[in-house]
């Protein structure tokens, strides 16, 4: 058979590499992992590589060339590297009996490895803790030292297999915390859960980055608004200067697009997070332990507000950017309406004008008849002065009417032929 290397496509072997990134391995209770998500912006991603190359090298581990995703054994504890558009993910797992469920210091010294010389800022740290099908369930007790009891978030997830607790506060350590109880997971479902509950929290986080933003130019907006009315209603009035008018609509358009471009990626970013927040909310299968608040009522009611200010925000932009269109085509109606009235007279200025000069023309042409006649009969006199038998005066005389009639005629046609040119 053919191969088929030959005839692949050059994108095929990355996008089927791209189906098996961004998974945990194989996850067994009890264990415990550590969560470190940095915020790159667009310029970091390159310094990402840079700081993970050296660590896998470290450790005897290889990245492919411009890899996004790595998993690299470092004794007891595995680091689960990963990159995004805008962030990276750094996830220790290590597993094993534990007491403290939420001690930091149990991943030293892998974890000061990695924090060191970290590139971007952090945005979110979680330490989670899967606890066995068959471990007790934890009392009120531990809970209240764990936990602030609050904001406690107590529910099952993926039908009853588990149940996670957490308050998604940062405590003194600097870390958000999340317990896992086993109730009959199975395989390959631990990591599932675990990678679904981060990326839930991760996108979550992600996508509450436009709020500050939206609030903050919130105010710029409503004086644009403001602004753009007042130039609407000054657009309606017969008093008003176009040129003035023209120049503050401009300035309000250059303002307007500053604000689209500063905010347009950061709100589009938010509306994407949030709608994969929601899928992964929506694929936990969350249920209610009565009494207590849910992930999903958590994140609902901590999420949705956020998305929501930020879609106003947007619509309030493009609203506003319609409206501007709208005054800016008013005014230039204006313009060309005011435009075409100044053609108007100019155009009846002109023809005033070559009507006086038809009639002037016609009067020179008049002039000049009688002049050429006149000067053609003097001539004729001098002839009949010399012809034997011819009275002068009487000849001149009957001259007279046929010179005219024929330098009128003559000069008649030579009109004619100029302007029919």
């Amino acid at each position: 058979m053919e191969s088929l290397a030959a005839r692949s496509h050059p994108l095929r072997a990355s996008l089927s590499e791209e189906m098996h990134v961004r998974r945990l391995p194989r996850l067994t209770p009890p264990c415990r992992l550590l969560q470190i998500v940095t915020v790159l912006g667009e310029t970091a991603a390159s310094e990402a590589r840079a700081h993970i190359e050296p660590i896998a090298a470290r450790h005897r581990v290889h990245l492919p060339p411009d890899a996004k995703y790595g998993v690299m054994p470092m004794g007891e504890v595995t680091l689960v590297w990963e990159r995004h558009t805008e962030f990276a993910s750094y996830t220790l797992i290590r597993h094993g009996p534990f007491d403290a469920p939420f001690d930091p210091e149990w991943f030293a010294p892998v974890a000061n490895e990695i924090i060191a010389n970290m590139p971007g800022e952090v945005i979110r740290a979680t330490q989670i803790a899967l606890l066995p099908v068959d471990a007790p369930m934890p009392d009120r007790t531990a809970w209240s030292g764990w936990f602030e009891d609050e904001a406690l978030i107590l529910c099952e997830v993926l039908g009853g297999k588990a149940r996670i607790m957490s308050d998604f506060r940062l405590h003194d350590d600097g870390f958000g915390r999340l317990l896992v109880i086993d109730q009959g997971l199975s395989r390959d479902e631990p990591a599932q859960l675990v990678s679904r509950l981060q990326e839930l929290g991760n996108y979550r986080n992600m996508a509450l980055l436009g709020l500050p933003l939206a609030q903050r130019l919130t105010p710029d907006v409503s004086r644009l608004e403001r602004r753009l009315a007042a130039l609407t209603h000054a657009v309606s009035e017969r008093g008003a200067k176009d040129d003035q008018l023209l120049d503050e609509l401009t300035f309000l358009s250059a303002e307007l697009a500053r604000l689209i471009a500063e905010t347009r990626y950061r709100m589009s970013a938010t509306r994407a997070y949030a709608q994969v927040s929601t899928e992964r909310l929506g694929s936990l299968h969350v249920g209610a332990v009565t009494g207590y608040q849910t992930l999903a009522d958590f994140t609902e009611r901590r999420l949705m507000p956020a998305v929501r200010t930020c879609d106003s925000f947007s619509h309030r932009l493009d609203d506003l950017s319609q409206r501007t269109a709208w005054t800016s085509a008013l005014l230039r109606t204006r313009i060309d309406t005011a435009l075409a009235m100044q053609n108007r007279d100019l155009l009846a200025s002109m023809n005033k004008r070559t009507q006086l000069q038809l009639r002037l023309q016609q009067t020179v042409e008049g002039l000049s008849v009688v002049a050429i006649s006149y000067y053609l009969v003097a001539l004729l006199s001098y002839v009949f002065a010399l012809v034997p038998g011819v009275q002068p005066k009487v000849a001149t005389g009957i001259a007279v009417p046929v010179v005219v009639g024929i330098v009128w005629l003559l000069v008649h046609r030579l009109r004619a032929t100029l302007t029919e040119d």
